[in-house]
């Protein structure tokens, strides 16, 4: 029993750590905290001037122009600001289902790509391997999921609107607006 409190109280005083480290320790986590306060103020700023940014070129610019019958401005120093019409889309998830419906029913859904693809589990390569296989004899792909590509979305949500093809634009989270683009001289 003495030879295992002596393996103890040696395990002890190898693990004794002197006071000057742990200040040390402590003032460089105090330093992280600070740092971590810091990158947080400043992500929180960035993001304001994100968006006060994009108010600018989205909204203010585009309609002040507009307000004086202009679609393009040259300033004094060479640099041209000109509005164009944007696009965005993201189909909500709720409503993928139904928004992949309308894509078929109206004859757009090739742009609805699918991927299959199947999990098998411990001891079931076999079982997968048979899958493979008959797939691959019916020449089918392997793998599927639906998804349309972000800019794919885009571009058809362009097409549409510019061709004045009515469609549920809140079904396809649209939204169409201008967009100044300053450029410089």
């Amino acid at each position: 029993m003495s030879n295992l409190r002596d393996m103890f109280e040696q395990d002890a005083g190898a693990l004794q750590v002197k006071n000057e480290d742990l200040s040390s320790v402590g003032a460089l986590a105090k330093r992280a905290k600070e740092l971590e306060k810091e990158i947080e103020e400043i992500d929180t700023i960035l993001t304001e001037r994100k968006s006060q940014y994009r108010k600018l070129l989205e909204e203010t610019i585009p309609a002040m122009l507009q307000e004086l019958g202009l679609t393009k401005f040259s300033m004094t120093d060479g640099s041209e600001i000109v509005v164009k019409p944007f696009y965005s889309a993201s189909i909500p998830e709720e409503k993928r289902a139904q928004a992949y419906e309308w894509l078929r029913e109206h004859g757009y859904d090739d742009i609805i790509k699918n991927t299959v693809s199947v999990r098998f589990g411990r001891n079931e390569d076999k079982l997968c391997e048979t899958l493979l296989n008959q797939l691959r004899e019916q020449n089918y792909p392997v793998e599927q999921a639906q998804k349309i590509e972000p800019q794919t979305l885009k571009a058809w949500v362009r097409e549409q609107v510019e061709r004045g093809n009515e469609f549920p634009t809140e079904l396809f989270g649209v939204y169409v607006g201008q967009k100044a683009s300053i450029k410089s001289a």
